[in-house]
Formats: C-alpha cells, sequence, structure tokens
C-alpha cells in the first residue's frame, strides 16, 4: 500500500452524517434525538481517535518524527487507531502495555494482534509500572530505550487532541439543545465543550467510576454548560452485564447502529433511561456523539464467551 504524509491523510474534509434514533413509544413528552455518526470517518482511525490524533500527526510530520510512542490496555482502540494510522502514514509506532502476561496472549487478542499486524512495537510491563507512565524517570528510560519518540498520552488526550474534537461540533449542530457524549480521559468531552454555543448544555457519560474528569475539562474551557455523570457506567470501565448486551443488541435491530459496548452503549442507555426520568426539557433537540471503538467489540465478545453471557451482534 502506497504511504501518505500526515496531511494528506487529515485533509479530506469530514461531513459526518446526523441519523435520526427511533425512540421508544412508550416515552411521553416530544422530543427528538439524533446521532452524528463519527464512527463512520475511518474504518480503523474513527470517531474520536482520528480528532484526536489529527493535529498531533500534523506535528509529529512538521518536526520530522519518525516514531510515535504511545500507552493503552489490552482493548485500547487507541493503541489500535495509532497503529493503523502509522502503518498509513509510513511512521513507525511503540505502544507500552498495561498487563506483562499480555505479552504470551497477542495472538488471542484482537486488539493487541491487530496491532502488531499494523507493525506497532509492543513492549508490555507491569500494571505496577504501568501507573508511573507519566513520571519524568519513566519517561526518561523510554527516550533512553527507544529514541527521539512523538509521545503521546494514553488514551491521547492533549492540547492538541482537544483542539482536534472541537471540530466535531460544526454549523449544523447548532440546533441541538444538548449534546452528549461518553467521557474516558475527558479529552473528546473537553473540545465539545469549548466548541459548543450558549444555549446548548453538553451531558458527559462516564465509562468508568468517578466524574474525575471534570478537572481535565476545567484545564481546556472556562464553560460551564455541562456536567459528567457516572450512574450508567455499568459498575466501571469496560464492565457491562446482560442487560447492556440486549440494549446493544435491540438498538442495533431498532436502528441498524453498531453501538460499542464500553463507550457509546453506555451513553445511548443513559440517554434513554433519562428521558423516560423526563430529564430532558419538552421539545428538546438531543444530538449524541458515536465516538467510534468498534474495533473492541472482538474482544469483548471473547470475554462474554468465557463467562456464558450473551453475545453482541455484529
Amino acid at each position: 500500500m502506497k504511504k501518505i504524509s500526515a496531511s494528506e491523510f487529515f485533509r479530506k474534509k469530514i461531513i459526518s452524517e446526523y441519523q435520526e434514533i427511533n425512540l421508544p413509544g412508550t416515552l411521553s413528552g416530544n422530543y427528538s434525538l439524533t446521532m452524528l455518526r463519527e464512527d463512520q470517518i475511518h474504518p480503523q482511525v474513527s470517531g474520536n481517535k482520528f480528532r484526536k490524533l489529527k493535529y498531533n500527526l500534523l506535528k509529529a510530520q512538521n518536526e520530522n518524527y519518525t516514531t510515535l510512542l504511545t500507552f493503552g490496555g489490552a482493548f485500547s482502540n487507541h493503541i489500535a487507531a495509532v497503529a493503523a494510522l502509522g502503518k498509513e502514514v509510513g511512521l513507525q509506532t511503540i505502544g507500552i502495555i498495561r498487563g506483562e502476561e499480555l505479552a504470551a496472549k497477542i495472538l488471542e487478542n484482537p486488539t493487541l494482534h491487530f496491532a502488531q499486524d499494523c507493525g506497532m512495537q509492543l513492549q508490555f510491563v507491569s500494571r505496577e509500572a504501568y501507573k508511573c507512565k507519566n513520571e519524568r524517570s519513566f519517561i526518561k528510560n523510554l527516550y533512553e530505550k527507544f529514541g527521539n519518540c512523538y509521545l503521546l498520552p494514553e488514551g491521547g488526550t492533549n492540547e492538541l487532541a482537544v483542539k482536534g474534537c472541537e471540530e466535531i461540533l460544526t454549523e449544523t449542530a447548532s440546533d441541538f439543545d444538548y449534546i452528549c457524549a461518553s467521557v474516558g480521559t475527558g479529552g473528546t468531552l473537553s473540545g465539545i465543550v469549548s466548541a459548543s454555543l450558549p444555549h446548548q448544555y453538553v451531558l458527559g457519560f462516564s465509562a468508568l467510576k468517578g466524574t474525575f474528569q471534570t478537572s481535565e475539562v476545567q484545564k481546556h474551557t472556562d464553560k460551564t454548560n455541562y456536567e459528567i455523570i457516572d450512574s450508567y457506567c455499568f459498575g466501571g470501565y469496560a464492565k457491562i452485564d446482560p442487560i447492556l448486551i440486549r440494549f446493544i443488541n435491540e438498538f442495533k435491530k431498532t436502528n441498524g447502529i453498531q453501538l460499542d459496548p464500553v463507550y457509546t452503549a453506555k451513553m445511548m442507555f443513559g440517554i434513554t433511561d433519562l428521558l423516560k426520568r423526563g430529564f430532558f426539557k419538552e421539545n428538546s433537540r438531543i444530538l449524541a456523539v458515536h465516538t467510534g471503538g468498534l474495533q473492541g467489540i472482538a474482544g469483548m465478545n471473547q470475554r462474554l464467551k468465557k463467562k456464558n453471557l450473551p453475545q453482541i451482534i455484529v
């Protein structure tokens, strides 16, 4: 495959599709719910990963870096996206992976196997050592071992990532009253809040326990027209149960949209429940951002099969 530059890769104008969502007939009130299909941007570098990587990759290219180094877990969307993008634009990629035990299970892990096939060099570290990934001594050791790499944080969140995520909302989103997004590290939500209009309220659905991401948002914007809730995290990061699995499969059957189980499915479950509870103002227009992450379904189905739980239909 012919390699292209980062500027060529990101030059294409992105126009994400707006898709109306069928709401349950049992809902009382007049609402409209629309999904912004950011998941359709690119087969492997989709959703918020495309947005977060855009200005980082352009900077790496302008400063003549040849290697990207980043961090992630066993089924990280970020790891998969960086590996795929590196392959496409001809940059070497290194992934620092949480969990030494995974080194012997690469072929069994769809995400890590994909990343390795893209040419990413995988470096496995203990979970204890991984906690130190932001410390100077840890980073210094990485530079000494791998040379002058362009370092991307776990999840990809930094100032340039937030700048990219501001582009999720365009003028066509100005008619919506509520903007909803799933939240991991907080970078995507930071960009959305920063780009939101005064009449809009931004609702973040945390994919893990806690709303600590508020401090991350506050680093990037002075706006206060938002809140983060963790009421629909289903017990924590990457944790799901038969109720959420059934919701994912029914949503796909009804709307023809695949939801990822870690982020977007929890957001959509939360929106539906809040609609039932009368959280949203009457006659409001609600926009839900699909941030991609569909590559993680294969790994999740592996885990579900081992637990004799229902599978996510793909």
